[in-house]
Order: structure tokens, then sequence, then C-alpha cells
């Protein structure tokens, strides 16, 4: 967008389209070119950025649906069954390491992302793989603790299914859906059109699956359900029934019940009836119904709100200096309207404006609030940990331990990485509606977005198991028993008895034995005490980590905020002072070339108001932030 190359062929109308432009956003395609001409005819480069940016939205309908689910559910066999072709890689022993993208082409292709060896921020590189070798890069068995640095993978097909712009991403499985790895899957689900929880028919909703649910449905704005495997538990439909009271505790989530395997042996014998059976009709009909209609319906909104925008400050100079030309007499109350509109517009772009502040005000506050929210989570999660520590021997158990903390910290990281991201919705909304009533074009942002919040975290430290050999556990009781022989044979002397006799030997023995319970006491309140500084440094470190990219996404929030409203606060400024000097040049225009102008000014707005109709049919109000100049002007236009 920012190139000269590519703002050159949008003041020229000129398109390259880089993606397909589906179904009715081809008429708005050609709308935003005819616009385009039309702002580039004016000298307004500004709004011609604008619609090259629109433009792009429109190359691009893509539409993200993301498969997550635990290890094993079956994801990678419903993506399948879906595109009806071995997309994703399936076998019990296979399992699928980094998220696989399925699209359309018309040739299938499969290609790898790889990040530089070394160069953690350096660009990826994009590799052509055999869509038959897919599974050794992108699972388990081919690719172990994915050695081979890959991103992700995307496969193309040419199914009908996935023409009109459908993208399903088949993600890693978790262990666990509040485990570390999780992180990964829920920062996907911003970015992501539609989410699609998947769970086999062997039991019902885990406590896992349903915090990761209700995250999903704070986060992304279609959720889903599938209960996979229905052909392997003859019990299936009383475990669906039980999900379904689960979902509906949360909140409005459909759920399909499906056999992938039916869904693949009916497409292979051609069979309807089998199709049926396997519940993927419902399923599809979700997709494209649901999804894609939806997210064409979000397309449109956004275009036809950038294209009347635009009309409306193209059209605000062109009636101003018409209304001048035609009325001289109205000209000086036109010139006070539109001098305190600029000047409403200009306050729009100062520090000092109420958008402006909010949006500072906010995100201040907005920082505060999630870091004592963070370390407040944090704290209970310490607490707990110490408790358990406190109540037996960590050394042992220790594995089972970092793993529970592990996943605790990971769930609330996420608890509160999802919470600041409605916050910052919210934030931006309000901000919109103090720029301008009615404003629905806000600025995309990503705060849930979790990836690599833990990345720069070290593994939790490890800690002795406590375990001691015979030999020391001897040696031990000897150094301890030593002094209870010494001291009660030397007493026992006086009496006539030797050093070594049954007294002193039984004097040892209970020695001994206490000071072996003692340097078992003194050895576990060591590791009881090491075991809690290490997890200490751990949440201090996790605090620190996931505290600074948090602060510094909310720092992007905040500036896209402020650079998206800035820069339509520069827009309707030059817009009105356009407008002002139109009004005051029309003035001095002498009355040979008064009546030509006033032809040609007649029609470019005739033109303009042909090209608005077609963006929305009907009519609508205008939008233009001065309905009394808008009124005066449209008068004299015809």
């Amino acid at each position: 967008m920012a190139d000269e190359s590519r703002t050159a062929a949008g003041q020229a109308g000129v398109t390259q389209p880089v993606g397909r432009v589906a179904g009715q956003d081809v008429a708005l395609f050609e709308l935003v070119n005819k616009v385009g001409r039309a702002a580039a005819q004016a000298g307004r480069r500004d709004l011609v950025k604008r619609l090259v940016t629109t433009r792009d939205r429109l190359q691009d309908p893509h539409v993200r649906v993301i498969v997550v689910g635990e290890f094993k559910q079956g994801k990678s066999k419903l993506v399948n069954a879906l595109v009806n072709a071995p997309a994703c890689p399936v076998d019990d022993d296979i399992a699928t390491t980094v998220p696989t993208t399925v699209g359309y082409a018309p040739e299938p292709s499969a290609t790898v992302l790889i990040q530089p060896e070394g160069d953690s921020r350096g660009e990826p590189m994009r590799q052509s793989v055999p869509l038959e070798a897919l599974a050794e890069y992108v699972s388990a068995q081919g690719n172990p603790d994915n050695v081979r640095r890959l991103l992700s993978a995307e496969v193309l097909l040419p199914r009908e299914i996935l023409r009109g712009g459908l993208r399903i991403v088949d993600s890693p499985g978790v262990g666990g859906l509040d485990s570390r790895s999780a992180l990964l899957t829920l920062s996907a689900l911003s970015s992501a059109h539609a989410v699609i929880l998947v769970s086999d028919a062997s039991q019902e909703y885990t406590e896992p699956e349903m915090q990761f649910l209700r995250h999903a449905m704070r986060v992304s704005p279609n959720v889903s359900a599938v209960l996979a495997k229905t052909d392997l538990y003859p019990h299936w439909r009383e475990i669906e029934d039980i999900d379904r009271g689960h979902l509906a505790d949360i909140g409005d989530i459909p759920i399909f019940a499906v056999s992938s395997d039916l869904r693949l042996l009916a497409a292979e014998q051609r069979d309807g009836d089998l199709n049926e059976e396997s519940g993927f009709p419902a399923l599809v009909a979700h997709l494209r119904q649901d999804i894609l209609e939806r997210a064409e319906l979000i397309h449109a909104r956004s275009a036809i709100h950038d294209l009347v925008s635009v009309l409306d400050q193209l059209t605000m100079a062109l009636r101003s200096e018409l209304t001048a030309l035609v009325e001289p007499e109205a000209t000086p109350q036109l010139l006070v309207q539109l001098e305190e509109a600029k000047t409403r517009a200009d306050e729009f772009r100062s520090r000092s404006a109420r958008w402006q502040v909010t949006l500072t005000d906010g995100v201040a506050d907005l920082i505060s609030d999630m870091e004592h929210d963070l370390r407040d989570r944090l704290r209970k999660v310490q607490r707990e940990a110490e408790a358990s520590i406190e109540a037996g021997d960590p050394g042992p158990i220790w594995s089972e331990i970092t793993e529970w903390l592990d996943q605790r910290i990971s769930a609330a990281v996420s608890e509160t990485f999802v919470w600041t991201d409605e916050r910052a919705r919210w934030l931006s909304e309000q901000v919109a509606e103090l720029f301008l009533e009615g404003e629905e074009s806000i600025p995309a942002i990503d705060v849930a977005d979790a990836a690599g919040v833990l990345d720069p975290v070290e593994a939790i430290g490890t800690l002795d198991e406590g375990r001691m050999s015979a030999a020391e556990k001897i040696f031990i009781g000897v150094r301890g028993s030593y002094g209870g022989v010494l001291m009660v044979g030397l007493a026992t002397g006086l009496i006539g008895l030797p050093l070594i006799n049954p007294l002193s030997l039984l004097a040892g023995v209970i020695v001994g034995r206490r000071a072996f319970r003692e340097d078992m006491g003194t050895r576990l309140a060591r590791r009881q005490a090491e075991a809690k500084n290490i997890v200490r440094r751990h949440i201090d470190e996790v605090t620190f980590q996931a505290g600074k990219q948090l602060k510094d996404r909310l720092r992007l929030v905040q500036r896209a905020a402020r650079d998206h409203f800035g820069a339509m606060a520069e827009e309707l400024h030059r817009s009105f002072a356009e407008a002002v000097s139109a009004a005051k040049q029309a003035a001095s225009v002498d009355s040979g070339r008064r009546e030509e102008r006033v032809k040609q000014l007649r029609a470019q707005l005739r033109q303009l108001e042909a090209i608005r109709a077609e963006v929305v049919p009907g009519g609508m109000p205008d939008r233009m932030p001065q309905p009394e100049i808008a009124g005066r002007t449209r008068a004299v236009t015809r």
C-alpha cells in the first residue's frame, strides 16, 4: 500500500488482482476503481491511499477457519474429510506439529515456511515439497521437536468447498488445552474468522476444553464444536447430549456430530445416504452460510463504508464551489460554516482532542490493570505451588510439579491476554465513538496473540530428587551412632564393662536412627526451600517477559488507533480546507467563465452521485460531518 507503484496504480484505476475477487466483491472492486480515479483527478492522494487499502481487502477474501483440539482427537482426518483429499497426514503414530493451512488452487501443491537458522526475526523461506511427502515435514515422527524449524505448511487443492475463499487451518494438537503449547493455538484465534473445537465421542468435554472454549468465545467471533469419531463409539449420542449441556452454559455454540471415516467412504462410493449419516452436510452448510457468507458481508460493509466516506469528501469541495457560484449572497454564511467545521477538524488532529486524551489515558489505565491482573494470577499460582511443596517431598515428584506449574502459568497468562484483548477492543470502540459518531471503521488489534510470549522464559529448573544410595544411608547411620556408642561405652566403662557392649550398641542404634531422621529432615527442608526458590524465580521471569510483551502490544494498539484516526482527521481537515478554498476562489470567477464552471461542477457532481447510487442502491443519509452544509449545497446541484 505504501509504495509508489501501488499508489500510482490506484490513482490510475488500474488493478492487478493478486488474489481472487469473489461474488459480490467484483462489483465493489470496480466501484473502488471508479472512485479511485475520481480521487486521483481531484488530486487527493490521501484518499487514493485509503482506497488502495480497501482494494487490497477485496483482493484477499480468504476466510480462515482454525481447527483446534487435543492430541489424537481426529482434527487432521476431519480436515481431509471436509475437502475429500489427503491434505493432512493421518496415522495412529503421527501427530501434527506445525499449523497446516488448506486452501484453493487449480492445481494441487504443498509448501512449507522455514525459519532461517540462527535468526528468529529473519524473513521466513518458502519451500515447495511433494504433497505425498508432507508428513515428513509436519508430523512429530518426521520432524521431532521441529528440528526443521518449520513455522507452517500450506496445501492448495482444487476443491469446490474451498473455491469461495475458505481456508481451513489444522492446528497442532496440544497435550491439555491449558498447557504452554496451547498458547500458540490461542494466538491464532484472534486472527481467525471462525474456530472449530474437535473432541472425540469417547468422553464428555474436559475442564481444559471448556476453559479453551470460554477463551475462544471471547476472542473469536464464530465458535463451533465437532464431536468426532461417532462411528467408533455407540454411545456417542449420550456424549453429545452431555456436551450440549456444557456448551449451553457458555453460550450459543453449535455442535456437529460427525464421522470422518464415513464421509471419506461415502465420497469414494458416491453414496448420498452414507454421506448424510456421516453428519458432514450440516457442518458444510454451517461453513458456507454462517462463516463464508458472513465474512463476505463484513468485507462488503467495510468497502461500502470507505467508498461513501471518500465520495462525501470529494463532493464537499465541488458543492461548496458550486454554491458560491450559483448563490453569491450565501457565500459568507457558507464560508463561516466551513471555517467552523475546518476548526473542529483541526482540533481532531491535536493531542488535546478528546479521542486522543481518551486513547492515551485508556492505554495507561489498561497497562496498569493488566500488570496487576497478571501479577495477581501468578501470585496465586505461586502460593498454590508453595503449598503443594510444603505438603511433602518435592524431589521425587518434581517432574509432575513442573508440568502442573507450566499448565497453571500458561492458563493464567492466557486469561490475562484474552481479558486485555477485550479491554483493548472496548477502548478502540470508545475512541471511535468520540472521534465521529457512528464511525464503524476501527483499527484491527491483536492483543490476544500469545505466540512466543513464554519463549524467552527458560524452562523450570531441576531439583534433586533426594534419593540416597545404600552406602550413603549406612554412612549417615554410622556417623550418628558413633557418638552414642562412645558416650555410653565410656559411661559403662566406669563399672568395668568394655567400650563396646550391648548397652553402648543399643545407644548407638538409637542415636544413629535419630541422626538419620534429623539428616533426612534437614535435606527435605533444604529441597523444599530450593523448590520454592525455583518456583519464585520462574514466576518472576514469566511476569517480566509476559508483562513486557503485553505492554508492547498495548502500545502498538495505541499507535495503530492514533495513526488510524489521525489519518482520518487529516482527511477531514484537508477536505474542509479545500472546500473553503474552492468557495473563496469561486467569488473571484468572472461572469464569462462562471456559467461554464457551473456546468463542469454539475457534471462532476452528477458523476459522483451516479457512483454513489451504485455503491448504496436506494440511497442512504450523507455521512458528512456538517449536514447543514450538505443540505444547502445539495439544493443547487441540479
